[in-house]
C-alpha cells in the first residue's frame, strides 16, 4: 500500500495530463453530439490514473470538467468535477494494486469506478437537479421510480447506476485495450518504484 499514492513528477507525467484531458474532452463532445446514453468523458482520466497513479488521475478528471465547463458554457459539468476527481482516484488506486493487469481486474476496477461515480453524483443530482442526471436512459428510470412513489434519493441513485456503471465498464475496457497496446518503454516512464520525486 506504501506506493499507492506515490506520484512520479516527470516530463512524461506532465505531458500525460493535457493529453488525457484532451481525450476526455473529445469523448464527452462525441457522446454529446451523438446524444449517446453514455458519458464517455473519463477515458483520459482512467488512462491518467492507470499510468500516473491516483493523484494524476484525479487532476486529469477534475481539470477536464473545469475546462469543458468553462469553454462550452456547460455549468452542469463544473459541478461534477468532484465525481471525475473520485473516478481518477479510484482507478489510480486499483491500478496501483495491480487490477489493470488482467481483464478480470479491469472489470472489478470498472464496477468500483462506476459505484464511486454513483455515490458522488447522486447527492449532487438531488441538490442541483432534483434527482435527474440529464441522461435520457437514466432519467427514464428516475421518472419510473417517481411514478412508483420511491424516495427521490433512491430514484436518483438508480438513475446514476443505469448510466454510470455501464459507462465505466465500456470506458475501462477501452483503457485496458489501450494500455495493453502501449510499448513497455512508454509505460516504464510511469513506474514509481525507481522514482525519487513523489507526492505522498
Amino acid at each position: 500500500m506504501k506506493n499507492v499514492f506515490k506520484t512520479k513528477l516527470s516530463t512524461a507525467s506532465l505531458v500525460l495530463i493535457p493529453a488525457c484531458i484532451g481525450i476526455n474532452y473529445l469523448g464527452k463532445l462525441f457522446a454529446s453530439v451523438l446524444k449517446l446514453p453514455l458519458w464517455l468523458d473519463s477515458i483520459g482520466t482512467c488512462i491518467g490514473g492507470a499510468l500516473g497513479g491516483p493523484i494524476i488521475g484525479a487532476i486529469c478528471g477534475a481539470a477536464n470538467n473545469l475546462i469543458y465547463g468553462f469553454t462550452t458554457g456547460d455549468s452542469i459539468t463544473l459541478v461534477y468535477a468532484l465525481t471525475s476527481l473520485g473516478i481518477g482516484l479510484a482507478v489510480g488506486i486499483m491500478a496501483r494494486l495491480g487490477n489493470m493487469e488482467k481483464i478480470s481486474g479491469a472489470l472489478i476496477t470498472s464496477v468500483i469506478a462506476g459505484l464511486v461515480a454513483v455515490c458522488i453524483s447522486t447527492p449532487l443530482n438531488v441538490i442541483f437537479w432534483g434527482g435527474t442526471t440529464g441522461n435520457v436512459w437514466g432519467d427514464a428510470v428516475f421518472a419510473a421510480t417517481q411514478a412508483s412513489n420511491m424516495p427521490v434519493l433512491l430514484g436518483s441513485f438508480l438513475d446514476e447506476v443505469v448510466v454510470d456503471v455501464p459507462d465505466k465498464i465500456i470506458t475501462i475496457l477501452v483503457v485496458y485495450a489501450i494500455l495493453k497496446g502501449l510499448p513497455k518503454k512508454l509505460t516504464a516512464l510511469y513506474d514509481v518504484n525507481d522514482s525519487v520525486e513523489s507526492l505522498d
